[in-house]
């Protein structure tokens, strides 16, 4: 049932004009340019008015976005609920946790009962891969943005879930091989003995965690990979019984919060984090003081963008005893879960479909990732793009950055290759500008280790099942089934105890008084659940 607060604060005229003014002529430049508005239910910052790039592709499409996100201040999905209420919708709504609770309200249109035409759109996805979106009633409410790879992976980068480390501490340290938590937390407890401040003075927190929101993965699902099984976010997969196991209960969890524990209590780990925001948490890996985190790394890029070479994190795949082999990293995963929706409040689907199919468009996916040719890189005679010194410089400036780049970054596009298929999708990844680009600390370190990019430094990904991954399927409950209500009150719980578990000064009480809290949930509804779907999606 929907909290009364969303009731108080949605039917305010104010939301309406804010986040709906539905699609509208840009009269400043050319009046055939039409403006539409969107939502997306993640947090990232508005393009200042006049953006260059987005200017050229509003010049080349005729038609621009103005793109708002979620209030750092508000719980999840908060605004989607005042929407629904309201019925007040922008053009374009990325729903996040919020994606069903929108298709359950009717607040989006079936694209592809109006699709015909928009090749680029249809062509995303294969039609099998199309089919997995389908309701009951066949229709598709939403194109996943996140899901595509074109050819194959290129990110010289790791992206995914790792226990990450400052490189100077790495330096520092003499290179260790770290293979276990209690490797990797010896090595930060000796450098922040040594050096408990950084050069300006301010204090160094030897291990962040970041307990908001839904991001509160950082803290509660290492157990999952110290075990040596793949993100599935929701649960183990036993791949010989096809079960669903509950990773919150093993020995493993248990002995992981308890390291936690200790490490709190020996002043590693900062005092705050139960009480920060995601947006304190960025502040705070922004300052340089942070040595190491669990964290996807996605969540932290922007942050990390502004850091000196030398507060570089670089990832480890840490396993419970160092018989297990690692299985951080997977293969690029289709989320079925969300994704980008038209509303029902949009005045042109037809409109809005072609801005979505034009941005699929090679030319346009250039400027959205490369820039413009001849201002943010070149073409050499064989067609490779590269960049030179001041245009490499210009992308780690971020006042550059924002006035100039678009990238219309949840709106959907291609990883891996570009269309052309001699370059990547974007600069960072092709290996000569990675290669040129890794400062002076971080490229120490990848040599100390016997890796040229950090990817190297993850074990490959393994093949994972057909059912994989089974956040694919979870983010999708709501509350009105049984086990959608038992994965409420399981979040629930874990944000309630696993902070208390990780300061107590009791830990064997504390863990057992969780414990209690967390099977009077009906977890057996729950994994029940996810057995039968994990049967369902290999077959059985």
């Amino acid at each position: 049932m929907r909290s009364s607060r969303f009731f108080a604060a949605a039917l305010t005229a104010s939301l309406a004009l804010e986040l709906c003014g539905c699609s509208s002529v840009f009269g400043r430049n050319s009046k055939d340019i039409k403006e539409f508005t969107a939502y997306f239910e993640m947090t990232g910052e508005e393009l200042p008015d006049g953006n260059e790039i987005q200017q050229v592709i509003a010049e080349k499409t005729g038609a621009l976005c103005h793109e708002k996100w979620r209030d750092p201040n508000k719980s999840e999905a908060e605004t989607i609920e005042e929407m629904i209420i309201a019925r007040k919708y922008p053009d374009f709504i990325y729903g996040g946790m919020g994606q069903q609770a929108l298709v359950d309200a009717d607040a989006l249109v079936p694209i592809n009962q109006f699709w015909d035409g928009y090749e680029n759109i249809q062509n995303y996805f294969t039609p099998e891969e199309w089919d997995r979106l389908k309701d009951e009633n066949g229709y598709i409410h939403y194109i996943p943005v996140f899901s595509k790879t074109y050819m194959h992976e290129t990110d010289p980068e790791y992206s995914g879930e790792a226990f990450w480390i400052q490189a100077k501490v790495l330096e520092w340290g003499g290179y260790p091989d770290l293979k276990t938590p209690d490797q990797y937390f010896d090595l930060i407890e000796r450098y922040l003995k040594e050096h408990p401040e950084n050069e300006n003075g301010d204090r160094n927190i030897g291990y962040e965690i970041l307990a908001d929101g839904y991001l509160y993965f950082c803290m509660e699902n290492p157990p999952q990979f110290l075990d040596g099984y793949p993100n599935d976010g929701s649960c183990i997969v036993n791949p010989q019984t096809l079960t669903a196991v509950d990773y919150n209960v093993t020995p493993t969890a248990e002995k992981w919060f308890k390291k936690l524990n200790e490490e709190y209590h020996k002043g590693v780990i900062d005092p705050d984090f139960a009480f920060m925001s995601s947006a304190q948490y960025s502040e705070k890996i922004k300052s340089g003081t942070v040595l190491g985190m669990v964290d996807q790394r996605w969540n932290f890029r922007a942050a990390e963008n502004e850091l000196p070479a030398d507060c570089k994190y670089i990832p480890f795949d840490l396993v419970a005893d160092e018989s297990i082999t690692p299985n951080y990293a997977s293969p690029r995963a289709m989320d079925t879960s969300q994704g980008l929706g038209i509303s029902v409040d949009c005045d042109d689907i037809e409109a809005a479909l072609k801005f979505i199919d034009d941005l699929l468009s090679p030319e346009i996916l250039n400027l959205r990732f490369w820039g413009i040719e001849g201002q943010d890189y070149y073409r050499d005679e064989s067609g490779l793009f590269y960049r030179d010194d001041k245009q490499k410089s210009r992308s780690f400036n971020k006042e550059y950055v924002d006035s100039h780049f678009c990238r219309y970054g949840y709106f959907p596009y291609y990883s891996g290759m570009n269309q052309d298929g001699k370059n990547t999708y974007r600069p960072e990844n092709q290996p000569e500008e990675f290669s040129s680009t890794v400062g002076g600390p971080v490229k120490k370190c990848l040599e100390a280790y016997g890796a040229a990019t950090p990817g190297e430094l993850i074990h490959e990904a393994a093949e994972n099942g057909p059912w994989f991954p089974m956040w694919s399927y979870t983010n999708t409950f709501t509350e009105d089934t049984k086990y959608g209500r038992a994965k409420a009150a399981i979040d629930q719980v874990k944000h309630r105890y696993l902070p208390e578990v990780i300061m107590s000064d009791d830990f064997e009480k504390s863990w057992e008084e969780y414990m209690e809290a967390y099977r009077s949930c009906d977890i057996n509804v729950y994994f029940d659940e996810l057995t039968s779907e994990i049967r369902r999606r290999a077959g059985r």
